[in-house]
């Protein structure tokens, strides 16, 4: 029945240029330039991390962090953020 179940489920295929995966409550959007990953808390995104290929990891935050409620999908615009010090 299980095979069945497999034969009928249409195929799925991966492109090389974006991998998506989804964890609990982290979404990872794999690309040749980039990885992205989303972090969310009840379904509201909170934070994203870009890993480029090439530099620094960064933060995009909204450029106006009192407005949204800390959901940064109704942020009106997403400005970059590096950590400079980890220790």
């Amino acid at each position: 029945m299980l095979l069945a179940l497999l034969l009928a489920a249409p195929p799925v295929f991966a492109s090389d240029a974006v991998i998506a995966s989804r964890g609990q409550d982290v979404t990872i959007i794999e690309g040749r330039e980039r990885t992205v990953y989303e972090y969310r808390q009840n379904g509201i995104l909170r934070m994203i991390r870009v890993v480029p290929a090439v530099g620094r990891p960064y933060y995009l935050t909204p450029a106006d962090p009192t407005r949204g409620y800390g959901n940064l999908e109704q942020a009106d615009m997403l400005v970059p953020k590096w950590i400079l010090v980890e220790f």
